[in-house]
């Protein structure tokens, strides 16, 4: 029933030159289509929090704290689908996969917008949203999956870094699609609906003719061999691996892979942590005002950008493709940002704060790019968009939670002192961890080395 998702099988080789020829145009083209469709995703992810207090007006069922069980309602099936998609999408033609996924996701926005039953139940409404958070976790998967069937391990620390500032862009056009529906609708919040759903299902169409899931398919060699820039991992035979292999052999019997997503749990708990707090602590420590709270919060997701890029461009050129080096150097820049942000005394300038925030942001930014990236260059082919989608599922599921609730209850119960203390430790343990990976990733690399000599 499902044979047309399945992965494409290899199509007849074309000529050497005329290979050489087309390779530099379909990677552009693929790298446009993962990056679209990607940043298609984050228009419709969780578009309540943007008209919350439209929807509280309107609404007698919908009050503050129901908005949060809504929220997180997409937050954890997110989280899980993000693992669980993969594991699908790894024998699965991305080509076909991402669109579907964006579809579906832009369905969901749609049956919101028009659907009034949906939001006259906080059950129905979450129920809906918890489906939407289903089909957005196939936007990542497929992503991993050509990231690692189109670019090579020495180039794809910065042009996966790169892709992943696709985010970005959903997040800053999500708000503008808001505003533009509420100025034409007289503020009516289901516009904040539908006009990024149909904007999504247009960015569907687009990443389907865009995107190819591997080089075989269309006739190019591996690009291993066409960059001459082997794996650090052997290929696992077949294209078909069993549920039980990938997720025991590859996934919780991989020390490596394990080892990355407990670093992600504390590296999300740190992102999280200090974005979603910047308001309050700006507000209650240095009696600033809200303004001045979401201007840092501006700031942080604007320097995540740059970090994001510099970082994966610093692990292929500086580092050689030691993405733990990469990310060690970025936890200790946000380790120290976060020092100087939590001691900083009252009276301390409103610009001074701001670049705190921003040093935090770009610096952490790059490991929670790096670390996917981390995933997919020790995993086989065929399994790395799985492996990355298990480091996701720690990262939403452990790492959001310390961030929001966790978090709350240590300001209430202990104070902000021991609440940048935990963060500080959280920093320890990811620099910590690392070194193991590396040692780790020194020993894999040198015995993937040696079966290249012999011929494997």
């Amino acid at each position: 029933m499902f044979a047309w998702l399945q992965a494409p099988g290899p199509a007849a080789p074309l000529p050497a030159e005329q290979a050489d020829r087309i390779y530099p145009r379909m990677r552009l083209q693929v790298f446009m289509g993962i990056f679209l469709g990607y940043a298609g995703f984050y228009l419709i992810r969780n578009n309540i929090s943007a008209i919350a207090p439209l929807l509280i007006d309107e609404s007698g069922a919908i009050d503050k704290p129901a908005i949060g069980i809504i929220g997180n309602a997409v937050l954890v099936s997110y989280g899980l689908s993000k693992f669980f998609s993969a594991m699908v999408s790894d024998r699965s033609n991305a080509r076909y996969f991402l669109p579907l996924g964006l579809a579906l996701s832009a369905l969901m926005n749609l049956i919101v917008a028009f659907a009034p039953w949906v939001s006259a139940s906080v059950g129905l409404f979450a129920t809906v949203m918890f489906l939407n958070g289903w089909f957005q976790g196939m936007g990542y998967p497929p992503c991993g999956r050509i990231v690692v069937q189109w670019f090579s391990t020495s180039e794809r620390g910065w042009k996966g870094s790169l892709w992943n500032t696709s985010h970005n862009l959903g997040a800053f056009g999500l708000p503008i699609l808001v505003g533009i529906g509420l100025s034409i609708t007289g503020q009516n919040w289901r516009a904040a609906y539908w006009l990024p759903a149909l904007v999504a299902l247009l960015v569907a169409v687009v990443a389907f003719f865009l995107i190819r899931d591997n080089p075989q398919s269309v006739g190019l060699p591996p690009i291993d061999d066409y960059r001459n820039d082997p794996a650090k991992v052997a290929e696992d035979t077949g294209e078909k691996i069993s549920t039980k292999d990938l997720v025991f052999k590859h996934i919780l019997h991989n020390r490596i892979i394990m080892l990355l997503a407990i670093a992600n749990v504390f590296v999300y708990a740190l992102r999280y942590g200090v974005l979603h707090w910047i308001t309050t602590y700006l507000s209650e420590q240095h009696h600033m005002s809200i303004g001045s709270g979401l201007i840092g919060f501006a700031a942080f997701e604007l320097a995540g950008f740059i970090g994001t890029v510099l970082c994966g461009w610093l692990s292929d050129n500086m580092f050689k493709g030691n993405r733990s080096a990469a990310i060690s150097l970025f936890t200790l820049g946000a380790g120290l940002s976060i020092a100087a942000y939590w001691l900083a005394p009252v009276g301390t300038p409103f610009w001074l704060m701001v670049i705190f925030v921003a040093l935090i942001g770009g610096f952490i930014y790059g490991p929670v790019g790096l670390i996917g990236l981390q995933a997919l260059d020790l995993s086989p082919r065929n399994v790395a968009g799985t492996a990355a989608g298990f480091t996701g599922l720690f990262g939403y599921l452990l790492g959001a939670t310390l961030a929001s609730t966790g978090v709350g209850f240590l300001v209430k119960f202990a104070g902000w002192n021991v609440t940048f203390i935990v963060f500080l430790v959280f920093t320890i343990l990811i620099l910590v961890i690392f070194q193991v990976i590396w040692r780790e990733e020194k020993k894999l690399v040198h015995d993937r080395a040696l079966q290249l000599e012999q011929g494997v």
